[in-house]
């Protein structure tokens, strides 16, 4: 049974007249008897509040007599002369209520249409079921009732490309036009980097996530999340215009929590936890969301680098996998690699079952706190800064930003998000940097 229905008024003309309710009412108790007792949201998708002028004629109205009034008070009704501000309004709403079933009650020559909008702007996390709302139109009025019947037919109509694009190009446009949320855009930046290249690491702040685990500035996206892709290619295009990068020259690590690194120019593997190159132009990110975000530059060879290090990369070694692939591609030095650790979690929220933690101990016993206790506390910088020193990078060659500024991601929800602190529909920062075209 469905948790949330929406019925699609959105492109139907109806007028004033008494039939007219009679048959949205109809509609309305018929939607409400068999799914009032179970959803916990109905809602009437419309193009205006009041009416709609299209050609001369008028869309549906709110504006109804006292029976159809009462009905229509049961239902939220979303008004919005663009398909993508209501669908998104609409999805604020189910998000709200924490539900993912939803039936789509649609005219049958709008169904494929309200479907790629839908397949915009929604994830897997959500289930739609769509029913078919049949309304035969002459001279404005509704000639039958509305009949609801399970549609179990092949789609026949198709979008066309010039279409699709036609609706990617609404909800970006939509999405453009919402104010950012949790504060402005902030980039923390490290002196150490040369300004031949642009770099930073990101907050949560600044961005239009709206899903309080992933507000604001989330920048990653995946089918277990409630976060459209679109949401945040509109976050990541906020921040290239912010850092001075180009989107569409973007790469971000595809994360295995190894230590295999991708050297820029050869044959992309299915996962990888660095990149490196000496591309100019192309922006390259590591994630980050209690994992660390490290980003390596080189300013003689002009290279640089990203790493993704959790507790299992940190411990296979990927910052010295990615500093290797430094030194064999692009002929960097050790003592020329300068290396910037990233917000992550800190040892004060940081533990690990005993077992996991002796990997940490036998590096230094100073990575771990309370070493005999069931979960350890582990800093895992302290063993990426051991391990890089070991490796021949130049301690003054490698800056800690959780130690400089004070921070742990898990400590701060207000700067930070954190899979710690947040669980598994948490958001995600990156660490970026490019060579300067």
């Amino acid at each position: 049974m469905a948790e949330a229905v929406l019925i699609d008024f959105f492109g139907l003309k109806f007028n004033s007249q008494k039939n007219s309710h009679q048959v949205l009412l109809k509609t309305l108790n018929a939607v409400r008897y068999h799914h009032a007792a179970k959803a916990k949201f109905l809602c009437i998708m419309c193009c205006n509040s009041i009416s709609c002028e299209r050609d001369g004629e008028h869309n549906f109205e709110l504006e109804a007599s006292n029976g159809l009034s009462a009905v229509l008070r049961e239902f939220e009704t979303v008004s919005n002369p663009s398909m993508a501000a209501s669908l998104y309004t609409i999805k604020q709403k189910i998000d709200e209520k924490n539900l993912s079933s939803i039936k789509v009650i649609v005219p049958k020559h709008r169904k494929t249409l309200l479907k790629a909008f839908i397949d915009q702007l929604f994830t897997n996390v959500y289930n739609f079921e769509f029913e078919d709302l049949q309304v035969t139109l002459r001279g404005g009025l509704v000639k039958q009732s509305m009949i609801m019947i399970t549609d179990q037919e092949q789609e026949i109509n198709m979008i066309t490309d010039q279409e699709q694009e036609a609706i990617q190009n609404e909800i970006k446009t939509y999405l453009r036009s919402l104010p950012a949320l949790k504060g402005e855009l902030t980039i923390i930046t490290s002196p150490l980097i040369s300004d031949i290249f642009l770099h930073g690491f990101t907050t949560r702040t600044g961005g239009i996530s709206y899903i309080p685990t992933l507000s604001s500035f989330n920048l990653f996206s995946s089918s277990k999340r409630r976060d459209p892709k679109v949401v945040v290619q509109e976050n990541l295009r906020r921040l290239g215009n912010a850092a001075g990068f180009n989107v569409e020259k973007f790469y971000q690590i595809k994360t295995d929590h190894a230590n295999d690194v991708w050297i820029m120019g050869r044959k992309e593997p299915e996962s990888y936890d660095g990149i490196t190159t000496n591309q100019r132009g192309v922006t390259i990110a590591a994630l980050g969301a209690d994992c660390i975000p490290i980003v390596f530059a080189d300013p003689v060879k002009k290279a640089c680098g990203v790493a993704h290090s959790g507790w299992r990369g940190t411990l296979l070694g990927v910052a010295m996998a990615t500093v290797h692939a430094l030194i064999t591609e692009y002929g960097c030095s050790l003592e020329d690699i300068i290396v910037v650790l990233g917000p992550s979690v800190g040892p004060c929220c940081f533990t690990l079952p005993r077992e996991s933690a002796k990997g940490f101990h036998n590096l230094d016993p100073e990575c771990v706190r309370l070493f005999d206790s069931p979960n350890p506390c582990v800093d895992i910088r302290k063993a990426t800064r051991i391990l890089l020193e070991r490796g021949g990078i130049l301690p003054q060659n490698i800056q800690d930003l959780n130690q400089d500024l004070n921070i742990c991601t898990s400590c701060h929800p207000d700067k930070f998000f954190s899979h710690v602190r947040d669980g598994l529909n948490f958001g995600t920062q990156i660490g970026f940097i490019s060579i300067r075209e």
